[in-house]
């Protein structure tokens, strides 16, 4: 039997053994600390080595997985109805559900144990399959009014656990019929623990999920297909998800036992301009005593201007903010130099950040779920947030008429900034709710305060 450490040696090195192995260097050296290698990762091992199973160190409880989940081999294990073909060729097998379909995007994870309803359908999610790292998707079914745009931008879903009948009084239709209306294939009875891992370990890869009924699948296309796929850097997904014309919102959050009201006493013009914006972000701006007029991504300063606001809002939305900046970063310029209040939300906040100098950059993993903490510099206040982003502003690059105000907790990254010689500010997380917890909501108050005050200065 080897030591861990020769076996590393013989991969060339804790570098060269993460590459060949598909994992981050993290995940050598926890290796090399536990004197063992997962057995999920011994076809790798012996695949670069050379080696026998018998070479190979570990405890008796480490036997292989012989489970559909991760099945290497092109040809289906028996059952098998869909899977995940990543662009490195590894091969997910497990069962389909929702609509039969292939379709290639970055997978990512999300650790939310809530809303997945609405986390389907942020357009945030343009470009991505989503894997769940809750077990329990679908329980409460699907129905009319949690939804976060009209059309679902995700192009996939994972999850552990098959999709179960639905138990809520509030649901109208299953996850899988709801997903088969939209044309989203699903995959289920993966490891979604491996599956995480490996995103976490060595970034979000591009892959394939591929539903078929029959079983029948065309591995070397897939593959191809992942690995020519040129990924979400440099893509500009903010056109694709953005309405195409302007409209008033008026619709309030949802409260019980009403549900949802309306805004009929407004004292604030705010334009939102539509880089994917969440429903419950209108919503919550019309709370706040705002009459919102949403205007398309793709609006100049001058068309944004014409509607007289009172403040501009900058909202989410998908894709990498360099590439949406072409058009929105004279767009927002023009906006600040005529004093206008502004504030941004996640890609709208990067975007607010590229309007004043700064840069950003694709982060190795990204941020999703609903229990990310960030810290507020100016209160000292942490706030447990909901969060959907791969890419993230670069402190070092602001310009001197910026500060950071927020970072997150989890991993120091910038989570909010605010310009000194204007009236703007953005945050990088979503405190809209939706799903997620309300520590944040406060901030839809801070931007009508700073609409106010900028009112009674003029």
């Amino acid at each position: 039997m080897r030591t861990v450490e020769e076996i590393v040696a013989l991969l060339g090195g804790p570098e060269a053994a993460a590459t060949r192995c598909g994992v981050g260097t993290e995940a050598i050296r926890k290796w090399r600390q536990a004197r063992a290698i997962p057995a999920k990762h011994w076809p790798a091992v012996l695949a670069a080595t050379g080696l026998t199973l018998a070479d190979l160190p570990g405890t008796p409880a480490e036997t292989p997985r012989t489970e559909p989940a991760m099945a290497s081999p092109d040809t289906p294990p028996d059952g098998a109805t869909a899977c995940l073909v990543l662009a490195d060729g590894t091969v997910f097998w497990g069962r389909g559900f929702g609509a039969e379909a292939a379709m290639v995007g970055e997978i990512c994870f999300n650790t939310g144990m809530t809303g997945y309803q609405e986390t389907l359908t942020d357009p945030s999610y343009a470009g991505q399959v989503i894997t769940f790292t809750f077990p329990h998707i679908g329980n409460v079914g699907t129905n009319i009014e949690d939804i976060e745009s009209i059309t679902p931008a995700a192009r996939g879903l994972i999850v552990k656990q098959d999709v179960t009948e639905p138990a809520n009084y509030r649901s109208t239709k299953h996850l899988r019929d709801w997903l088969v209306s939209h044309g989203i294939p699903g995959l289920s009875g993966i490891d979604t623990r491996a599956l995480t891992a490996r995103i976490r370990d060595g970034g979000a890869p591009n892959g394939v999920i591929c539903h078929r009924a029959d079983g029948r699948f065309d591995i070397a296309a897939l593959r191809a297909q992942a690995a020519s796929w040129p990924g979400l850097e440099g893509m500009d997904l903010a056109k694709e998800v953005t309405t195409r014309q302007s409209f008033t919102w008026d619709e309030t959050e949802w409260a019980w036992p009403q549900g949802f009201g309306r805004q009929v006493a407004p004292r604030f013009k705010v334009v939102a301009v539509d880089y994917g914006a969440k429903r419950n972000i209108l919503r919550c701006l019309a709370s706040a005593g705002c009459a919102v007029t949403v205007v398309p991504a793709t609006a100049t300063a001058e068309e944004i201007l014409a509607h007289k606001p009172d403040g501009v809002f900058l909202s989410n939305g998908p894709g990498d903010p360099a590439a949406t900046g072409v058009y929105a970063i004279p767009a927002i310029q023009g906006v600040m130099d005529r004093r206008v209040p502004v504030f941004g939300i996640c890609l709208g906040h990067q975007l607010l950040a590229l309007s004043l100098g700064a840069k950003t950059y694709k982060l190795a993993r990204g941020h999703r779920g609903a229990n990310q903490p960030v810290k507020d510099l100016a209160t000292g206040k942490v706030e447990i947030t909901s969060q959907n982003h791969g890419f993230a502003v670069d402190p070092k690059t602001l310009p001197a008429n910026a500060k950071v105000t927020h970072v997150s907790l989890f991993d120091g990254t910038n989570e909010g900034i605010a310009a000194t010689d204007r009236p703007a500010f953005s945050v990088q997380y979503h405190p809209e709710a939706s799903p997620g917890p309300s520590d944040s909501h406060h901030l839809f108050h801070r931007f009508v305060q700073m609409i106010e005050a900028h009112k009674a200065a003029a």
